[in-house]
């Protein structure tokens, strides 16, 4: 009846670690627990655990890191739950938010509007792929692969060669790797293709875009500081993805579940889903072709012509 809050948070965690996606889940629910929640009530018993303690977890940062301070208030929730369940404590959950914590706390929707990652417009691609080709190293290679494909940075920094079907100019990333927990198939443009082999030419054990440090993908930051470097740094990896959206909802004729898919997103509800069983792979072929002859072209300001990179370099 005395075990505590972080005992029974440490059990929880080992109870629903073989259910979640990935082990950096589990280590997210041990990082945001021990910053937040520990400090104010870790050594206490679950069972006198009260809205006072939640709220001197959570009130600090309610305002600063809503997003932060709503997941640590649905982990709170969740291992007292599991507490009462296992016969640790009774009454009320302190970290309730219907009709309990929301009458103390705002709404965090009132809190602060969501913001969207800083994304380049997409008429400004043509220039802004040229001057990443001329940057060096092996961060700017993946930054580069990462924007014709569309993918995650993680998805793009993590990529190992088992992954690849060279010959069908494929790459497969499995749903352990992907946010919908999905095996996803990548079709590679020729550009896309060519970074691939360039670094397969100088491969270095599993990864295609290997750290730093041996046996290590690269870091996750590595990318960003390439845009930091162009002096870009208001712009961010991920919102190339929504470049990629936008350029495609604005400027092709593509059905927008070709573009959902093309960015490894669900599509419609189970009902739809279940009708469509393929994951339009020709289609998205198409549009990643596109995308790459899109980016390698450098348009006026204007938004009037276009004038293809080797064109230039011919003339």
């Amino acid at each position: 009846k005395s075990m505590t809050f972080e005992a029974c948070a440490a059990a929880y965690i080992a109870s629903h670690k073989d259910g979640w996606r990935n082990a950096k889940h589990g280590a997210q629910w041990d990082s945001t627990l021990r910053a937040y929640a520990f400090p104010a009530f870790g050594d206490v018993p679950a069972a006198d655990i009260d809205v006072a303690m939640v709220l001197k977890a959570v009130e600090p940062i309610w305002t600063q890191k809503p997003e932060t301070a709503a997941r640590v208030r649905g982990r709170i929730e969740a291992v007292l739950d599991w507490a009462a369940a296992r016969g640790f404590r009774t009454g009320d959950n302190p970290a309730r938010w219907r009709g309990l914590l929301q009458n103390l706390l705002p709404a965090r929707s009132k809190v602060r509007r969501v913001t969207h990652h800083p994304a380049l417009p997409y008429a400004r691609m043509g220039e802004f792929m040229a001057a990443l080709r001329g940057q060096a190293g092996i961060a700017a290679r993946a930054l580069e692969f990462a924007i014709l494909t569309a993918a995650r940075t993680s998805e793009a920094t993590g990529a190992d060669w088992d992954e690849f079907d060279l010959g069908a100019a494929t790459w497969t990333i499995p749903g352990e790797r992907i946010k919908a927990g999905k095996e996803h198939r990548v079709p590679l443009s020729a550009p896309a293709m060519a970074i691939v082999r360039a670094m397969a030419g100088a491969r270095e054990g599993e990864f295609v875009f290997p750290g730093g440090r041996r046996g290590r993908p690269l870091s996750n930051m590595a990318m960003a500081a390439v845009l930091k470097r162009m002096g870009r740094g208001e712009i961010t990896v991920h919102g190339f993805r929504s470049t990629f959206r936008d350029w495609a909802a604005e400027r092709t004729n593509y059905p927008r579940e070709v573009a959902e898919m093309a960015l490894a997103h669900a599509v419609g509800d189970k009902v739809e889903a279940a009708y469509r069983r393929g994951d339009l792979f020709e289609k998205r072929r198409r549009i990643m072709a596109d995308w790459a002859r899109h980016c390698a072209r450098i348009e006026k300001a204007e938004g009037g012509n276009v004038l293809t990179l080797a064109k230039s370099a011919r003339a």
